[in-house]
């Protein structure tokens, strides 16, 4: 993107507002600063619009599915019609299921339980842990890091012709990886896995903020994200897709809500049966906020336009990149290249550095939030690195000699909400911390680096 490219589209589109932009910090050195954010992989600051919809709903909150009063319907009306929003936001097939979750990782192993029985799971050592271990109960093929997408492809197709053709199968898959940001090719590993008899999931937590992700144009059979990632608080997520597997399973959870009809037996037993909606896998109350939250942060993404959004963050990606490459001692981690599309997620390791120290030394000195360590992707971060799982050592000393290998990362994500300011300012401290060392002293204290004061 050239500098007027970039700064036309920085004018046209400013970051979306969000909880928390002016906020301020103390710093170590003295005086306060903005809070940069740049932790958004982990969970991004809720969009102002999406305050602003639950505190006017607030007021009207009742029970869901329960009650025959005014707030009670209301409720209920506002919880089924987020359902068609976020189903509308996914693009979903006419005959889909959108079920209401905790999170990502709740999406998942609701999806693990309901596996037809000998069911095949072909996953990628490269995925986050929500997607990587939920499936104890089914056989479990994890392949190995690909290093372009046509790889990852090929070694899909392998492994799918060599299961059991008469058994289900199912593959997980990233739309976006949580360490490097580089986007996986969800309709190609969709083709393959169809062409062999097997379902897909898409882990879309990390692509659905940034991408638009539809159901029906990737070819996939389930999608699961999170809200706290799409700027939406409350500890909701989404699994929506086919509902034929999702019916057939007994209920993630047994409770009201998920049970139709419920008798007592003579011998002193309950019958109980089930809906076949998706109140069969919402036992109990609702999280209404946190659905109703979900729809608004869809709604607002896309009055926004996600073309004007995936075009402000690749300026936000270009001018990261192009300042950590200026710093010798910087590497950044990748494994499909470096003119891999990607998101607003980028990962480095800083030669002689530990990556706690950095990290910290970026919070008490500079104001700036990431995140260090393994990222619940402890496959994938090693097998970037090339190191054996160890212990971390004290703050205060280097993680690794020169020439020796990381053992773990520094990650700088952002999204729709982040200024130009954030990023120029993260640039700044990483090329001043690598010349010049931290100005405090750090000490390990629980396990974390923290100033020494």
């Amino acid at each position: 993107m050239s500098v007027s490219t970039a700064a036309a589209v920085t004018s046209i589109c400013a970051p979306l507002p969000v909880l928390g932009r002016d906020v301020t910090v103390p710093l170590v050195t003295g005086g306060e600063v903005t809070y940069a954010a740049l932790d958004y992989a982990a969970s991004a600051p809720a969009l102002q619009r999406v305050w602003d919809d639950v505190a006017a709903y607030a007021p009207y909150y009742g029970s869901v599915h329960r009650g025959a009063g005014y707030l009670s319907q209301l409720s209920t009306d506002l919880f089924e019609n987020a359902r068609r929003t976020v189903a509308e936001f996914l693009d979903c097939r006419a005959d889909d299921q959108l079920i209401f979750t905790r999170s990502t990782t709740d999406s998942l192993n609701l999806l693990a339980q309901a596996l037809p029985a000998g069911c095949q799971v072909f996953v990628f050592e490269t995925e986050h842990h929500a997607s990587l271990l939920p499936w104890r109960d089914a056989r479990v093929t994890c392949l190995d890091a690909p290093r372009t997408p046509q790889q990852a492809v090929e070694t899909l197709e392998r492994a799918l012709a060599d299961r059991d053709p008469y058994g289900p199968a199912l593959v997980c898959v990233t739309g976006a990886s949580n360490v490097t940001g580089e986007l996986w090719p969800v309709r190609e590993l969709a083709a393959a896995a169809h062409a062999h008899g097997a379902r897909i999931v898409l882990d879309a937590a990390q692509l659905a903020p940034h991408h638009p992700v539809s159901v029906q144009d990737l070819d996939v059979d389930w999608v699961a994200f999170s809200g706290h990632k799409l700027y939406a608080p409350f500890g909701s997520g989404v699994l929506a897709g086919r509902a034929d597997w999702l019916q057939a399973a007994d209920p993630y959870l047994a409770g009201g809500g998920a049970s139709r009809k419920v008798t007592r037996r003579a011998d002193g037993g309950v019958d109980v049966e089930w809906h076949d909606s998706a109140a069969r896998h919402e036992a109990g109350s609702p999280n209404v906020i946190g659905a109703y939250s979900i729809a608004s942060a869809c709604k607002a993404l896309t009055e926004a336009g996600f073309d004007t959004l995936v075009a402000r963050e690749q300026h936000l990606i270009d001018t990261v990149r192009a300042g950590l490459a200026e710093v010798p001692d910087v590497r950044i981690l990748s494994l499909f290249g470096d003119d891999a599309p990607r998101v607003g997620v980028i990962s480095f390791v800083v030669e002689g550095w530990n990556s706690s120290h950095f990290a910290a030394a970026l919070s008490a000195e500079y104001g700036i939030g990431v995140r260090d360590g393994l990222f619940c992707a402890h496959p994938l971060v090693r097998t970037l690195l090339g190191s054996d799982p160890q212990t971390q050592g004290e703050c205060g000393a280097p993680e690794a000699a020169p020439g020796e290998k990381s053992l773990n990362a520094i990650r700088v994500s952002f999204g729709a909400g982040t200024p130009d300011e954030h990023v120029e300012r993260f640039v700044t401290a990483v090329k001043e911390l690598v010349a010049d060392g931290a100005k405090w002293q750090y000490r390990t204290e629980d396990g974390r680096c923290v100033p020494a004061v």
